[in-house]
């Protein structure tokens, strides 16, 4: 049976959305140091900057940025996510990622606001929906079929699907920086390792990969 997965980058202090955003600058300074590690891989570059050179890094770092996107057959996503709370009252607004998305599947977008699907390029489709976390999951396997599903974030979103047990493998990779603002994952979580095996690995960068993944008790 195909898995539910959530991937994630999160501060010493579990932040994983910033709160040092400005019109200047929509994703801030903090968000290019909560996710530095993962920017600076070869699969980042390869798959989000469509940069075939063979630049970037090729550790550890990379081999969790190329088990984000390994085995994925739908996402669901915050309007967050997408960028819906910057351009709420633009129609023609298209998310971060340019015409072709690094997704490559069909992407379930969780908003109040209703707009038509936009078909992208490299085989991303992005579906605005309505829904609770149960009902979107349902959408999201019937359209991965065999493939698995990942819960993009944000935190907030996230923690809805933790909440809920809905979530099979969890990957949080810790930058060592403390942020104090934002929007922190692990509120409202407690004894959520109980459900999982855990296990962490150290990269040179200084990330500690951790993952939790349910035991086949729960």
């Amino acid at each position: 049976m195909s898995l539910v997965r959530m991937d994630l980058n999160i501060s010493l202090d579990g932040i994983a959305a910033t709160a040092d955003q400005t019109p200047d600058n929509p994703f801030g300074e903090d968000w290019g140091r909560l996710v530095e590690a993962y920017t600076q891989t070869r699969t980042f570059r390869e798959q989000v900057l469509h940069d075939t050179s063979g630049a970037g890094t090729s550790g550890l770092d990379d081999a969790y940025a190329r088990g984000y996107f390994d085995g994925i057959g739908a996402e669901i996503m915050g309007a967050g996510k997408f960028g819906l709370h910057a351009h709420p009252d633009d129609p023609d607004w298209r998310g971060w990622w340019g015409e072709d998305p690094p997704f490559h599947t069909p992407v379930f977008v969780l908003t109040h606001t209703p707009r038509p699907p936009l078909q992208m390029q490299g085989g991303t489709t992005f579906t605005f929906i309505e829904a609770s976390p149960t009902e979107a999951l349902a959408l999201a396997r019937e359209a991965a079929g065999d493939r698995d599903v990942r819960i993009g974030g944000g935190p907030t979103m996230a923690r809805e699907y933790l909440r809920a047990g809905l979530v099979d493998v969890l990957h949080v990779g810790i930058a060592p920086i403390i942020l104090d603002k934002g929007i922190r994952l692990w509120d409202e979580l407690r004894g959520l390792d109980r459900d999982y095996e855990v296990a962490s690995e150290v990269s040179s960068s200084g990330v500690v990969h951790v993952t939790f993944t349910r035991t086949s008790e729960t």
